[in-house]
């Protein structure tokens, strides 16, 4: 069979999108690019503009089936089986796929051409250029791979991993050749990181934002002290005065739409990269078309925002400012931080691409990180001082009945002890609740440890709802749990589940790459 390379796939792929007019004019810049200011702009064009997001947060226990009465889309119902995807809408696998190989090869081909620059901070350009080229293979890798676990990391599948301009790459390699290519690149970045080229830093890898990466991705590779070191980083010195403002939110008064333009402001400090896609990510939490599969009302109550924790419960007796700030129907309860942004086509505005504005590194997710690291380390007091400070910020100091908490080892036992495990292979449509089993992956854990981490998953799943991250965070602690269907008996997805590892494009597996097992 004849191989492909995954970048001409990707450059391909592109033609179906809204960027042909930039693709029009690529080849002559790429042919001219010598001077800094177009090797700059040639960076710009090396982040995805695709992501997994759409695709792992359906995969996840964030989202559940409200009935058969309701809307959905096809790739939607795919996703949330956990079948094969073989439709081609801008959130699919090959779209997802296309749009990261085609940012990695503006990537590697602004490093090639760095040899020609000869003015301007040519080595943090180049470290811009290796982080991108990082990030798009982390991002799809969280996606299309299974979480790291250094005892399978040589049997599990990673990705090709193209390091020169127009090379083609037809083999996936290791999960554990992937994280070597991954953290090689990040390593060589991080000394020349700099902002002083960039004309809006948000959007790009500015320090902060560097650092924070390489924070999640150490914490992913259980690389605990690292995760903690470069969190630290990121954070600075007075991480309170980095983090997000949830009680100003309150006050504003225009409603969702004025939460969702403050929480992706590139203004906002909390907010250390952001980043655009093709996708229906924040569309989908608002309108009817995708109702079937969505933030449902009594998944919300049971799980998520209104769940049972030592900031309160409900909407009555409960601390946690996000709990107030919830929008729509039953059938999509949302907190308003992502929405749908549109690119017209014409002037009457009736045809265009839909887009989404992502907070991807922020840090409120970093000061998790670093206490997750600090969990696995046995250093409690810095884990509980890094949650108790994300608890002072996304919770009031009273709300009818409940109090502010100040976590301790023994406040968080004594929580999680009176919280009731519900096994996996319920048939109801109750929810499980917070406390599901945790069966890590890769690595070992304690009492202590896990009441902990039970209270430190929560958090991020509160933080981190509608960006897909739970997903991975499911997948590196083992966490089992069933999607419910209307009409038909509940899916399970088990520890070590290989459907974690979502399923590569039709187009990339017909071309000769390996796709992903799924028997052992």
């Amino acid at each position: 069979m004849k191989k492909i390379s995954v970048l001409l796939f990707g450059l391909g792929l592109l033609s179906l999108s809204s960027c042909n007019e930039f693709l029009d004019k690529l080849p002559d810049d790429r042919a001219e690019v010598n001077t800094f200011e177009k090797v700059t702009q040639l960076v710009s064009s090396a982040y995805a503009t695709a992501s997994p997001g759409f695709l792992m947060e359906w995969s996840s226990d964030n989202v559940t089936d409200n009935g058969k009465t309701f809307y959905y889309q096809p790739s939607q119902d795919q996703v949330y089986r956990w079948q094969d995807v073989n439709t081609n809408g801008n959130d699919d696998p090959r779209q997802v796929w296309g749009y990261a190989y085609y940012a990695v090869g503006n990537a590697n081909q602004a490093l090639a051409d760095l040899s020609k620059v000869t003015d301007g901070n040519v080595a943090a350009v180049r470290a811009e250029a290796l982080l991108c080229r990082a990030w798009a293979l982390f991002c799809l890798s969280n996606a299309f791979c299974m979480a790291y676990d250094e005892s399978k990391a040589d049997k599990y599948l990673g990705l090709p991993y193209p390091k020169e301009a127009n090379q083609t790459v037809d083999r996936r390699g290791t999960l554990r050749e992937l994280y070597e290519n991954i953290n090689a690149d990040i390593e060589a970045a991080l000394p020349y990181v700099s902002e002083e080229y960039m004309a809006v830093p948000k959007y790009h890898f500015n320090p902060r934002a560097a650092y924070a990466f390489a924070a999640r991705f150490n914490l992913y590779y259980q690389k605990w002290e690292k995760a903690a070191e470069y969190a630290s980083k990121a954070l600075g010195t007075q991480p309170e005065s980095l983090m997000r403002n949830v009680a100003r939110y309150r006050t504003l008064s225009g409603g969702r739409k004025e939460i969702h333009d403050n929480y992706i402001s590139s203004s906002e400090n909390a907010n250390f990269m952001l980043q655009t896609a093709v996708s229906y990510l924040g569309y989908a939490t608002r309108y009817s078309s995708f109702a079937r599969y969505n933030f449902a009302n009594f998944l919300i109550g049971k799980e998520i925002y209104w769940a049972e924790m030592p900031w309160g419960v409900g909407t009555t007796n409960n601390t946690l400012y996000e709990s107030h700030l919830l929008y729509g129907s039953n059938q999509q309860v949302v907190y308003p931080k992502l929405a749908d942004e549109w690119e017209y086509i014409d002037n009457a505005k009736s045809r265009g691409y839909v887009h989404v504005v992502n907070p991807v590194l922020t840090a409120d997710e970093t000061i998790l990180v670093r206490a997750e690291a600090e969990i696995m380390q046995k250093k409690y007091t810095e884990a509980l001082n890094d949650m108790n400070t994300w608890i002072t910020v996304h919770c009031s100091p009273s709300y009818g009945n409940m109090t502010r908490p100040t976590l301790t080892v023994a406040s968080v036992k004594s929580f999680f002890d009176a919280q009731t495990t519900v096994p996996a292979e319920y048939d109801t449509s109750e929810s499980m609740g917070i406390k599901k089993p945790l069966h890590p992956q890769g690595f070992t854990i304690d009492e202590t440890q896990t009441n902990l981490l039970y209270a430190l998953l929560q958090m991020r799943r509160i933080e981190t709802c509608m960006q897909g991250l739970r997903f991975m965070d499911i997948k590196r602690y083992g966490i089992e749990f069933p999607h419910l269907i209307d009409g038909e008996k509940p899916i399970y997805f088990k520890a070590g589940d290989l459907r974690g590892a979502l399923q590569l494009p039709a187009d990339v597996i017909e071309s000769g790459m390996e796709p992903n097992p799924r028997t052992n």
